[in-house]
Formats: structure tokens, sequence, C-alpha cells
């Protein structure tokens, strides 16, 4: 991970065995606004396959911004994303950078899931077949593959027996669960985590991080999380990321950043979500 505020490199503990260091996402003068609000300013910055990274900062400072972007739910002003060496909504043609096709985006993207604030299930299918249908219909799994994964992945999550339950006779944070066994079932390379718990009765908030420890303890999957959770973004990170006004103002290893902060705006935001 590098930002453009702060590119030396950080050693952490929780370093992750199986991450090759090859560069998984890279944001190149990333800017994006809203009308006269730019959100996203000149934005550098690059995440390691394997790496698990988090973003914190006060609301409106961008952090979800790069989520939607990445699920290509919003479009950057200027500048471009790769993915694994792919651009994301750019092609090279006759050697010029030119918008993408859907076709080209849309295979680029299968490299990335996503688990949203709200859970997003279908509600009139049952929990399996929530998980079973996108890597049927945009992988193209046969259908027993597809249901040997989601069963697999619905014991990682905790809910096993609730395979042929609707997503309404879940609590949510048993729906949030099965948002993300779905959004692992496409087999991703990058897990992007938006305020995963923000929705959720605080005494459901607990079980939701605690398989997502599990997931970013025991895979080698990247993960790009957003949260407000900071003793959570200090168990699983390598790095955290401080944006303010849609930059990084300080960047560095959990350890770094939440026990010794160099920048005043970081202390600050610290002292007021610790």
């Amino acid at each position: 991970m590098s930002a453009d505020s702060n590119p030396g490199n950080h050693t952490t503990e929780h370093t992750n065995p199986t991450a090759d260091g090859r560069e998984l996402i890279r944001f190149d003068k990333v800017t994006k606004r809203f009308g006269d609000n730019t959100v996203l300013d000149n934005l550098d910055f690059t995440v390691a396959a394997g790496k698990h990274v988090t973003l914190i900062g006060p609301s409106g400072s961008g952090k979800t911004t790069i989520l939607r972007l990445l699920m290509t739910l919003l479009k950057v002003d200027e500048g471009t994303i790769r993915v694994d060496g792919d651009y994301l909504t750019h092609e090279e043609k006759g050697g010029k950078l030119v918008p993408a096709g859907e076709r080209h985006t849309r295979e680029v993207r299968k490299k990335i899931g996503m688990v949203f604030q709200q859970f997003n299930l279908f509600p009139n299918m049952k929990v399996l077949r929530n998980i079973m249908e996108a890597p049927v219909h945009v992988l193209g799994l046969g259908k027993d593959e597809a249901e040997q994964r989601a069963r697999e992945l619905l014991d990682l999550v905790g809910l096993g027996d609730r395979c042929d339950a609707y997503p309404t006779q879940l609590s949510g944070g048993q729906q949030q669960r099965v948002a993300i066994a779905r959004a692992l079932a496409m087999r991703p390379q990058v897990l992007l985590l938006d305020e995963v718990t923000s929705a959720l009765d605080p005494e459901l908030v607990a079980g939701v991080l605690d398989v997502l420890r599990d997931i970013a303890h025991t895979t080698d999957i990247t993960m790009l999380c957003v949260t407000h959770e900071m003793n959570f973004a200090r168990d699983i990170s390598d790095d955290v990321l401080m944006f303010d006004a849609g930059r990084v103002i300080e960047s560095g290893s959990p350890d770094k950043i939440f026990s010794d902060p160099e920048h005043e705006r970081t202390r600050e935001f610290l002292s007021a979500v610790l």
C-alpha cells in the first residue's frame, strides 16, 4: 500500500504470509466531483495482493466513493483505476486510452466483490439460492458446484443450518453474514467492505465482525474496508489510510496510526471516535 502523501513502506505486525506483493489495485490521479464538490482530489494509491487496507476518516472524506468507483457504480471524472493490471473503465485501442465498453468493464469487475451497508438480498429467494444465483448466471458455474460452494460458505459464516430460510426469517446480522458469503461465492480477488455493520443493532455487530476477522486471518483475499469500528480496523489491517477532504493525509500500520499518529487531523478524528 502506498499513498500520494506518504509513499514510504510500512512494516506491520499483521503481515499476511500469502500476500505476494503484486499490485492489485491502483488509483492514478483519480478525481471525482459531485457538482462543485470535489470528493476525491487527484488521488494516487495502491493496494498489494493479499493485504487488508482500512480507510478511516470523517463522513464525506471520499472513502465510500473509492469503493463505489471500484464497483463502477460511479465513474471517475479524471484519472484511471487498474485492477490486477487491467484498466477498469478504460481500455487501450490503437495506443490510446479510451472509455471501456461494458463487456471489458464487466470482466474486470468480476475480480471484485462488495458487501454493502444494506444487505440487498433477494427477499423471494431462500438463502442458498441467494448465494448460488450470481455464480451460476455470471460465472457460468454448474448448479451442483455452485450449491457446494454456497453450502461451504454458509458454514464459514456460521449459517450452515439456515440454507432453506428466507432473508426475512433472519436477523440483520445473519442477513449481513449471508451477504458476505454471497460476495465470496464469486471468488473475487478483492473484497470491498462498506460500513458493513452500520445498519445493524449494536448486539449483532460483534458476530459479523468475528466472521470478517476469521476470513481476514484464514484466507489470502485482499480486503479494502471502510469502517468506524476502530478496534476491528486495528485487528485486521495491514495498513490504515486516514482520509480528509478527498486526500490521504496519513498512512501506516494500525499500531502507528492508532497509537502514534503524526497528523493533527488524525489525532482529532481518533479522539472523537475512540
